[in-house]
């Protein structure tokens, strides 16, 4: 299996960051004093003082002082810190107003940004699960500490690092037409590299640390990862399971895990049946993943996470692997996905001994595609191989569901369709319709904003009726409004009678109430022949 390898770009997409090795120190005088003093090769070290000096031995109160004699401490008070690698913006309190702030850097290095910190503080100044490139938080444990001096004076030059996801802003469901739809991918990244920017989801590159939850997040795929991209690390699978049960005659376990984690050099001692499968981040791999994992004949499917895991990443794989599961359990599969923290042989044997008891799937033939269908086509033949449910489960916020009218309140304006992002509301073409295709929503919601009659409403849900799922439902049809004058279709006939009511009794319009049973054309040449029947008409 060491043959099969993921097909992925050379040559990726890169970011970089330019030090010249400027340092901020953030911390309780004495600590930073002593850590400045091991720092004498950088180009630059500037101190902040959150807390003064402790202790009141004057041995090492001299020792303290003395550490770097010449080098200023500042004592304002913290206000913020924000940027990365290179361009660290330190906000600190003015002295001239009670809100005033300044950038430190400018009063310190005169410099508009300082390059690396160093934060010795009891919490971090940065409150997030994923700091940014550049930042140090060691707090009070001296190993971090001593690793960080050592890492600093490394981090002067340029350095590159991937751009590890792409947005393609067609598929977004974000916001569309002054509308606010899908916001998934804002809530679940744990670097808080991603913002919507003039309502457009923009992703900051320099933040990101390719934690992967957001491309799991995003139902249409507008955002994906792209070192692997999806449809390489689909290809990668499929290969790899194929292969091995080909060539060892029994259904593999995958197992997916961080290749930076302290457990990734445990690696060759697993089981010869579980094929491991490194990863940038453990949620690079999402849903659609794990279940084709399974379609193409896995046994079971195991995600690596350790105590590093961010929070926010393992609320989002809990969801999934939640939903992944129902979905199994439905069909009357085992529930064959879940998350390990230890894998020693001894801690797997119980699971792994349990999958083999599990009735086998045989390999489904189907391609991986977009990230929907690649999903719903693993579905379907996970269905197929169980009990052949046409289930409809009701479950909430989940990007899967339907959508209901109320028929006898819409006019078929067609502006659900014009706001849908990923084509599941259509219009009927020739005919005045509206038609819904369930596999292809990802209840954003967009078409619900949109509606000017208020007749739509969402309901999340999964459907295991293939046929169902994937037909056009007629929502309403109705025949067109001919032209009373020429017979051309020109509208629906609930519009016009709606237009009839709003404002067929207004003085503007009572004279005139026929015309709007008129095309277009057939109503600018009825407005003139009454101009020239009474030309004091064009004067008024």
């Amino acid at each position: 299996m060491a043959q099969t390898r993921i097909l992925q770009n050379l040559i990726p997409p890169t970011v970089s960051y330019t030090t010249q090795g400027n340092v901020l120190i953030i911390g309780p005088e004495d600590l930073i004093r002593l850590a400045a003093a091991q720092l004498t090769a950088m180009a630059s070290v500037v101190l902040l003082a959150t807390d003064p000096i402790s202790s009141q031995d004057d041995e090492h109160l001299e020792q303290v002082m003395n550490a770097v004699p010449d080098t200023e401490c500042f004592y304002n008070r913290l206000i913020a810190v924000k940027g990365f690698l290179g361009q660290f913006q330190v906000l600190v309190a003015g002295e001239a107003a009670a809100d005033s702030q300044v950038q430190l850097s400018q009063v310190a290095i005169r410099q508009p940004h300082f390059d690396l910190v160093l934060d010795l503080g009891l919490e971090p100044s940065l409150q997030l699960e994923m700091l940014p490139p550049g930042y140090f938080y060691v707090g009070r444990e001296p190993q971090k500490l001593a690793d960080a001096l050592q890492q600093l004076p490394d981090m002067v030059g340029e350095f590159d690092k991937p751009r590890y996801v792409k947005v393609n802003a067609e598929l977004c469901a974000h916001h569309r037409h002054g509308m606010n739809g899908c916001n998934r991918c804002l809530n679940v990244c744990p670097a808080d590299a991603i913002a919507s920017v003039e309502n457009v989801i923009e992703i900051d590159p320099y933040l990101c640390h390719g934690a992967g939850s957001c491309t799991s997040a995003c139902p249409t795929g507008a955002l994906s990862y792209d070192l692997p991209n999806p449809q390489a690390l689909h290809c990668y699978l499929h290969k790899l399971i194929t292969r091995y049960q080909a060539l060892a005659q029994q259904a593999p376990v995958v197992l997916f895990y961080d290749e930076d984690s302290a457990l990734a050099a445990q690696i060759d001692v697993l089981p010869g049946d579980v094929l491991p499968v490194a990863l940038e981040e453990v949620a690079v791999a999402g849903i659609d993943h794990w279940l084709a994992a399974l379609a193409w004949g896995a046994r079971q499917v195991l995600i690596l996470t350790t105590d590093a895991t961010p929070e926010t990443l393992m609320a989002m794989l809990s969801g999934e692997l939640a939903l992944a599961n129902r979905m199994l359990s439905e069909m009357g599969q085992p529930e064959r996905i879940s998350t390990v923290q230890d894998i020693a042989p001894e801690a797997l044997s119980d699971t792994l001994m349990l999958s083999l008891t599990w009735p086998l799937t045989p390999a489904g033939e189907f391609t991986a595609t977009t990230k929907r269908a690649t999903l719903y086509a693993a579905v379907d033949h996970l269905n197929q191989q169980a009990n052949v449910v046409n289930n409809i489960v009701p479950l909430a916020n989940i990007p899967y569901g339907t959508v209901s009218i109320k028929a006898e309140n819409c006019t078929l304006c067609l502006s659900c369709v014009a706001s849908c992002p990923t084509w599941a509301l259509k219009d009927g073409g020739d005919e005045p319709a509206l038609r819904f295709t369930e596999q292809d929503c990802i209840q954003c919601g967009l078409c619900e904003n949109a509606c000017p009659e208020q007749v739509i409403s969402l309901s999340s849900r999964i459907n295991f009726d293939q046929v169902q799922r994937q037909q056009a439902r007629t929502l309403k049809e109705e025949p067109p409004f001919e032209c009373i004058v020429c017979g051309t279709p020109f509208a629906t006939q609930s519009m016009v009678h709606r237009m009839l009511d709003m404002v067929g009794s207004h003085d503007a319009f009572s004279a005139n109430i026929e015309r709007l049973k008129m095309c277009g054309d057939c109503r600018v040449k009825d407005m003139f022949e009454d101009i020239l029947q009474d030309p004091e008409k064009q004067l008024r």
